[in-house]
């Protein structure tokens, strides 16, 4: 495929079908927030091209994946419009932009070599399909399921894109098994950091509010990891067991699976109870509500 080629349009949504009885309130401002992050792809694909600024095959491939997520950014954007008219997507993610930016010119990969570059985006593409299948698994909403679907599948392939240069990489770096797994784990930890956070705060809270990185990365993660399945988890296990060379099907991958699930259930019951005090402060007389 060549760059700018897209494997679905906006165009090619069933906007008409959107039904607002179906919306479900809890999913707004989640599908708001990830608008940002999936807009903000052009900044990443800028930073990639750097890192990779002497392999022309990979920055024609970021290019087109580039192309891909902005449109995953406009699709979610265009839909939270029609769930919440209120919502101004090119404005929020102004924000965002100004308040979390990326360096776009690196000299090298902030993680430490080419091939732990492409695993932790590979652990990225991982978490994007495994969420947005369970987003759209849980949704009644028409629309919505379609994007998700839509979403899934292209994460899915960026997947594969990103693991296939990994393992060119890796055949001239010899990355060790124990530094592709400390990259794949670090990975992982990161997504309670200020991007998800900042990206909540954007695009939810009300104009003027400070913006608070346990408040946000509670009120997105809170509401995400509800909708997440023992499915789900295996799934992106099997794809993370995958990245840093282990077999992706087995014991072992069935083992951390289970593990990765008991512990998104304890993490999800800590956020959602800082939530609820959180809604029980604002209810207390002569708090002001946080927005």
């Amino acid at each position: 495929m060549s760059p700018g080629m897209k494997h679905w349009t906006l165009e090619q949504i069933a906007w008409d079908r959107f039904d607002p009885a179906k919306v479900e309130p809890e999913v707004v401002p989640l599908v708001k927030a990830a608008a940002m992050v999936e807009r903000n792809g052009d900044d990443y694909a800028l930073y990639l091209k750097s890192v990779f600024r002497d392999d022309p095959d990979f920055a024609r491939a970021v290019d087109n994946w580039a192309v891909e997520e902005v449109q995953h950014g406009d699709a979610l954007g265009r839909w939270a419009t029609l769930a919440d008219p209120r919502f101004d997507y090119p404005a929020a993610f102004s924000r965002y932009r100004d308040g979390y930016q990326l360096d776009v010119k690196a000299d090298a990969s902030t993680r430490g070599s080419r091939t732990g570059e492409l695993i932790a985006r590979c652990i990225v593409e991982t978490g994007t399909s495994s969420y947005y299948t369970a987003l759209g698994e849980a949704s009644e909403e028409p629309v919505l399921r379609e994007i998700c679907r839509l979403i899934a599948a292209d994460e899915y392939r960026h997947f594969k894109l990103f693991y296939d240069h990994m393992r060119r990489y890796l055949a001239r770096e010899n990355l060790s098994f124990a530094k592709r797994l400390r990259v794949a784990l670090g990975r992982v930890g990161e997504t309670e950091d200020d991007e998800l956070a900042f990206a909540f705060h954007c695009a939810n809270a009300a104009a003027g509010t400070a913006y608070d990185h346990d408040r946000c990365i509670a009120g997105y993660m809170g509401r995400a990891m509800g909708f997440y399945r023992a499915s789900h988890i295996e799934r992106a296990m099997g794809m993370i067991f995958k990245a840093v060379g282990l077999e992706p099907r087995g014991r072992l991958s069935g083992l951390a699976a289970r593990g990765a699930w008991r512990l998104l259930c304890w993490r999800r019951d800590k956020f959602r109870a800082a939530l609820a005090r959180e809604a029980a402060n604002a209810n207390e007389p002569g708090i002001a509500r946080a927005g």
